[in-house]
């Protein structure tokens, strides 16, 4: 028989570096080019005691799934942080990330500590609060293990006011602070006095109002909530317009009847003029969804993804409450004039929790402006959301993408296939100044380091 291979057109097939096929492509030849990657991990061993337990795994990872998809969050109400936070102390600070010590963390998080100190009473200025914060006399612990959330730097002090987040199906609570708006505030490192008045008057005016409101509405579905805010444009993390619209339109009747005429203005003014508001919101109903699946025997799941600004941490279901971290990486962001890379913090904050249950990143394609917003293309909206399939144990039942002819959400992050696939997650996200005191100075996106994977990966199959 003839071969006729040199006599027909040449296809080449490039698997490995991009750039070969670009080559290829520039000189005329027709190529096709595999996406692969190698595992971030290549130890055969490893890999040989994966696929002994591979159909133990899935079946946990299916179980964990079905908790977070049947999760009904709810907010019931608002209290001070030290009166319904499991373990809150007076000398206790809560953070966004895991665990760090004070000479370790970065400037947003050291301002925002500062902050909370003159907020408390506890320092009269900024030096003041320094020393006490550096003096071992102040405790510092994670938000995460104390079933709280945090934006940012995640600072919460026991005098701050706090949501409420019940799971009704599972009857576990979560918490987090209210959310002050952009730029110069707390969560971004700023500690100026018009930080501190602003975070008292949401103490002495907003609380209160919001307190009492929600007595009156008894409580608010936070998962319906989010399913329609997917459908007017939000993923909830970066972008919360429809959900803050939404939780407007709830609250706003209960707070004209249950406060006086200039109160009830101020209030509604202040949530009317801070889209952000609802972030705080669809963390803590992440969280409150999230936790239940911690301790599942054999899942690989991640159920926690945080940063504090130095160190990126996970936790995985099958593990308990053991953090796996490595080092947080820097955002590539859209810029405030003024400011470049040079000047931004490495990632920081609790808000990937939004990620880690199926929104904010891994939803964005239902949120084509946010990409904008963050120095991207609209189309490379659902790219990115597309990815994140491959690295999810499934879809939400709820959580629907209306791009995506109305496809599920990619859900339940699964570290085997993070691993095995190279793909890490995608998270959007702010950029706060790495100097204490500035605040926000734009926003972008990152992916997680394989670090804090390829760790808990290691320990699991070890």
């Amino acid at each position: 028989m003839k071969n006729n291979l040199f006599k027909s057109n040449i296809k080449v097939l490039n698997i490995g570096v991009k750039s070969f096929a670009d080559g290829l492509k520039e000189s005329g030849v027709d190529v096709v080019n595999m996406d692969f990657k190698p595992p971030l991990y290549g130890d055969f061993t490893v890999w040989g005691k994966v696929e002994k337990k591979i159909k133990n795994i899935e079946k946990a990872n299916l179980k964990a799934l079905d908790i977070i998809k049947s999760a009904e969050p709810f907010l019931v109400g608002m209290d001070i942080a030290i009166n319904v936070i499991p373990g809150m102390k007076k000398d206790l600070i809560l953070h966004a990330g895991p665990p760090i010590k004070w000479e370790n963390m970065c400037g947003p998080m050291k301002g925002g500590i500062i902050a909370a100190l003159i907020y408390e009473g506890m320092a009269k200025d900024a030096k003041d609060a320094e020393r006490l914060a550096s003096s071992g006399k102040i405790k510092y612990e994670p938000c995460h293990d104390h079933n709280c959330v945090g934006p940012m730097a995640g600072i919460i002090s026991p005098s701050m006011p706090v949501f409420i987040v019940k799971n009704k199906k599972y009857g576990n609570f979560s918490y987090a602070t209210m959310n002050e708006g952009l730029g110069k505030v707390l969560r971004y490192g700023a500690y100026s006095q018009d930080v501190i008045d602003r975070l008292k008057w949401m103490e002495k005016v907003l609380y209160p109002a919001i307190k009492r409101a929600l007595s009156s509405a008894v409580e608010i579905d936070l998962k319906s909530m989010v399913a329609q805010a997917l459908h007017m444009g939000d993923e909830v993390h970066n972008r919360n317009r429809g959900g803050t619209s939404l939780f407007y339109r709830a609250i706003a009747p209960h707070i004209i009847k249950t406060s006086d005429k200039e109160t009830a203005y101020s209030v509604l003014e202040f949530i009317n003029k801070n889209d952000h508001f609802f972030l705080n919101l669809s963390m803590a109903m992440s969280k409150a969804s999230l936790d239940p699946v911690c301790g599942i025997k054999n899942s690989t799941l991640v159920y926690v993804m945080a940063r504090n600004g130095t160190e990126f941490g996970i936790k995985v279901a099958g593990m308990g409450k053991k953090w796996f971290t490595g080092p947080a990486p820097v955002p590539d962001a859209l810029f405030f004039p003024g400011y470049t890379k040079e000047d931004a913090n490495p990632d920081i904050g609790d808000s990937a929790i939004t990620e880690t249950n199926g929104l904010g990143g891994f939803a964005i394609a239902a949120a084509p402006a946010i990409v904008q917003f963050v120095g991207g293309k609209a189309g490379e909206s659902i790219n990115y959301t597309l990815k994140m399939y491959e690295i999810t144990v499934g879809e939400n039942n709820i959580y629907k993408i209306p791009s995506l002819d109305f496809r599920g959400t990619p859900t339940g992050i699964d570290l085997v296939k993070v691993v095995k696939k190279g793909i890490m997650p995608f998270i959007d996200t702010g950029v706060a100044h790495k100097k204490p005191g500035v605040g926000q100075v734009g926003a972008g996106v990152v992916k997680a380091p394989k670090e804090p994977f390829i760790n808990a990966f290691k320990e699991f199959f070890n």
